[in-house]
């Protein structure tokens, strides 16, 4: 019997009616109450977290298991607020300053958060797709909001496309992993597999068309492609939300999907998140050495720390899990400071984006300069910067379970994209000033950078709570499942692909 207690989807259900209501006010309003609708969305996402806050956070399986409310997904969802949050307080100015004021921008963002939402609470592949694809279609929307650019327009139809073509080897992993278990179940699917001794290769097959489809959405090597162009060209409040959020709850889904039914195949998923991995710290370092464009570098930015998150998912234990969650927290907060930077580059109303456009900020803009420093140290790893703390827990998990090579690589791709980030921070207080940047910083902007700086300089004085927040989110993820066997490291561990 359908179980329709709706009690662990309130902030779902809410934040849905708020979406709604809202695009109905701007249907008979216009686009003059965009405004409005962007300060009512924000107080509506502020209302869901309070009511998310709120629940009991102890495991709950609702509509017939397909919906499962924990701790882990309560985490996740916070996070996915305050980035949804964020992002719209920093599109506010931005998008009347770029002729895009448009009333269905925020409420496409809600769209997408009521999406990302669904998809770290999936239990079952149908609600796994129904999350994805809200998501997904919201996103499509935004990245061509601009219609009277053609990088914008490009942009769209790029991230259309090949987001397309990831939802449809998304439905055919599935469909394999439907035939092969009889379920689309999590439950059922992590039953099945943990009672058979060689996983078919059939289900191997399917778990590799779900795990390119959801690398896509991480942006990760080798389904990144589409990432520098579509960055480049979306609005810049666009970028950033591309940068925070739906990564986030792509990787949570993955957290979910790969810790809890496929937790049996883990032999079989760790060669791939392994190698991609790998291939994305190495292309985020090297490819963003020669950009010029900052919202470009910033793509391969995401592509390389999207890498460094998956090493903590590679050690396939509860402090891994853990420490992806932390890691992916810190980032959106730094991505979140660096693009209300990044939006003030404007100079006579017009928006500029090239890294020389920087040089000499200290000089004109030291306010703009000194939070920019404070952010790329951070991202660069340098202690006693937050990103510091990011990088040693994801690296201390793969050490513990004898990935030396991944972690000493991972230490490797980091040195070398600490160039990138200091070369930012060299133009900025060495180079030549050129002319100044427009004095507006509107209030929004200013308090995503306060926030971003004060968190990044003051998490290495109480860093514990967060800490245990994060790792008691992942204890939640192995209730259910194991790891059926733990991994033997690097040496080991062969990287073939696995023959069950």
């Amino acid at each position: 019997m359908v179980d329709f207690n709706l009690v662990p989807l309130l902030p779902e259900i809410f934040l849905a009616i708020t979406a709604m209501g809202l695009l109905i006010v701007g249907a008979f309003h216009g686009n003059e109450s965009t405004r409005a609708i962007c300060w009512a969305s924000a107080i509506g996402v502020v209302v869901t977290g309070f009511i998310l806050l709120g629940l009991d956070w102890n495991e709950r399986h609702v509509l017939n298991n397909m919906f499962v409310f924990d701790q882990f997904s309560g985490l996740m969802k916070v996070i996915i607020l305050l980035g949804v949050l964020a992002s719209l307080a920093l599109s506010v100015r931005y998008i009347i300053q770029e002729g895009i004021e448009r009333f269905e921008y925020p409420i496409l963002l809600l769209f997408a958060g009521i999406g990302m939402m669904i998809m770290v609470s999936a239990n079952n592949m149908l609600s796994l797709y129904m999350g994805l694809e809200l998501q997904s279609l919201s996103l499509y929307v935004l990245a061509a909001i601009h219609r009277n650019s053609s990088k914008s327009a490009e942009a769209g139809i790029k991230y259309f496309i090949l987001g397309a073509l990831s939802s449809g080897l998304l439905l055919f992993g599935i469909s394999l992993i439907y035939g092969f278990t009889g379920s689309v179940d999590f439950d059922v699917i992590g039953r099945s597999l943990m009672s058979v001794e060689t996983i078919p290769q059939g289900v191997t097959f399917g778990l590799v068309l779900i795990l390119a489809a959801l690398a896509f959405k991480i942006s990760a090597v080798p389904f990144h492609m589409w990432t520098p162009d579509v960055y480049q060209g979306a609005p810049t409040s666009v970028t950033a939300f591309f940068a925070m959020v739906p990564k986030i709850a792509a990787m949570g889904l993955l957290m979910r999907l790969l810790l809890d039914p496929f937790a049996a195949a883990f032999d079989q998923w760790m060669q791939i998140i392994y190698f991609v991995s790998l291939m994305s710290m190495i292309v985020g370092g090297f490819a963003a050495l020669v950009q010029e464009d900052i919202k470009r570098l910033l793509a391969y930015s995401s592509i390389g720390n999207m890498g460094y998150a998956l090493i903590g998912l590679v050690a396939g234990t509860a402090e891994g899990a853990g420490a992806v969650i932390l890691y992916l927290f810190i980032y959106m907060i730094m991505t979140a400071g660096t693009f209300a930077v990044v939006m003030c580059m404007r100079r006579n109303g017009m928006a500029v984006y090239k890294i020389s456009d920087l040089s000499g900020l200290s000089k004109n803009s030291p306010v703009l300069a000194y939070v920019l420093l404070v952010l790329m140290f951070s991202m660069s790893g340098i202690p006693p910067m937050a990103g510091f703390f990011g990088k040693l827990v994801v690296f201390n998990a793969a050490v513990d379970q004898g990935y030396y090579i991944l972690a000493t690589l991972g230490v490797i791709t980091s040195v070398i994209a600490a160039y990138y980030y200091l070369r930012i921070v060299k133009v900025m207080f060495f180079d030549d000033a050129v002319d100044a940047f427009d004095k507006e910083l509107p209030l929004a902007r200013r308090v995503v950078m306060l926030f971003s700086v004060v968190f990044v300089l003051c998490f290495v004085f109480k860093p514990s709570p967060f800490m245990s927040m994060s790792l008691s989110a992942a204890d939640s993820l192995f209730s259910n499942a194991a790891i059926m066997s733990a991994p033997a490291g690097d040496d080991a561990q062969s990287l073939e692909p696995a023959a069950g």
